[in-house]
């Protein structure tokens, strides 16, 4: 493999499946991810932001050892209970992220800032509409987090207990990807884009992760280029499109502009192989000669966002 493409040997034979009518397509679950950024530090002797980046433990049958951002799925309790926010409207952000309700948008800004909370120790809201809280440590911070991954706790309940507004102001969103098809489990995420707040610190707090880094976009898709460091497409892509900006505000305002048109992997056959595409991103194209066939279900699943 010239490049660290995480790709699944299984994939042919679903998509053979799923072609067949063997193989019903699953309904994507919401999620979100967050790109964290941090301006360089005076003396680093590197220019341009670097972003928190986590692996995924080498055991997990899902993209393991691939590198990614914080992130994970909506929690629907998120839905249904107005939270402290400050920054765009729900109606405002319902039209960025392209759903139906203000609902719709406040669980998956919900979703953006509890999973970097979880994942990463870092909290994008404050007790005040233009301030963030400056230390989540402690027992009954992480008694919290905890919670919060158990899902015991909602992330609106966890808001309310604390009197915190959640500060959608600091928050971008970036672009849309959906898990192909013919993955036995589905998501349609969204990631955003966020600059580290003053005087909070990035932790490994993801018990799917082995270790985090901040790294520059621009290493990261070198490494990816090399075979070095594995990731899936939409982390390629995404860290591309970052590489250009010199700071993390400038990538915020950029984000502005960027297309959130869902992008979601397309399957055919061209003679006597089988062609897998992301349009729009054609680096990530993949040509299967149909003599491979493995099994369609080998135990694993996952998705691509």
């Amino acid at each position: 493999m010239s490049n660290g493409q995480w790709y699944p040997p299984e994939w042919p034979a679903r998509i053979r499946a799923l072609a067949s009518g063997e193989l019903t397509a699953v309904t994507p679950r919401r999620a979100a991810t967050v790109m964290l950024l941090r301006d360089a530090v005076p003396g680093e002797g590197a220019a341009g932001p670097a972003v928190h980046m986590l692996r995924r433990r080498t055991s997990m049958a899902f993209a393991g050892g691939a590198y990614a951002y914080p992130g994970g799925g909506v929690d629907p309790r998120d839905d249904d209970h107005l939270v402290g926010w400050s920054g765009p409207s729900l109606d405002t952000w319902a039209g960025r992220l392209g759903v139906d309700t203000a609902a719709e948008a406040q669980a998956v800004v919900c979703a953006a800032v509890r999973e970097t909370y979880e994942e990463a120790g870092v909290l994008l809201a404050g007790p005040t509409a233009d301030t963030v809280v400056s230390d989540t440590t402690g027992a009954d911070w992480e008694a919290d987090r905890e919670a919060l991954v158990a899902r015991d706790l909602s992330f609106a309940a966890f808001l309310d207990r604390r009197g915190l507004v959640l500060r959608s102001d600091l928050l971008a969103a970036w672009a849309r990807w959906i898990t192909p098809a013919f993955e036995p489990r589905r998501y349609d995420t969204w990631f955003f884009v966020a600059a580290l707040p003053e005087g909070q610190r990035t932790r490994n707090a993801s018990t799917e992760a082995d270790r985090t880094v901040w790294i520059r976009p621009g290493e990261a898709a070198d490494g990816y280029d090399k075979g070095e460091l594995l990731m899936m497409p939409p982390t390629v892509a995404t860290l591309r499109a970052l590489r250009p900006h010199g700071t993390a505000a400038e990538a915020l305002r950029a984000a502005e502009s960027q297309d959130l048109a869902p992008v979601l992997a397309e399957a055919r056959m061209e003679g006597d192989e089988l062609v897998l595409s992301w349009p729009g991103h054609d680096e990530f194209t993949k040509h299967i000669p149909t003599a491979a066939s493995p099994s369609a279900d080998d135990g694993r699943d996952g998705s691509l966002s």
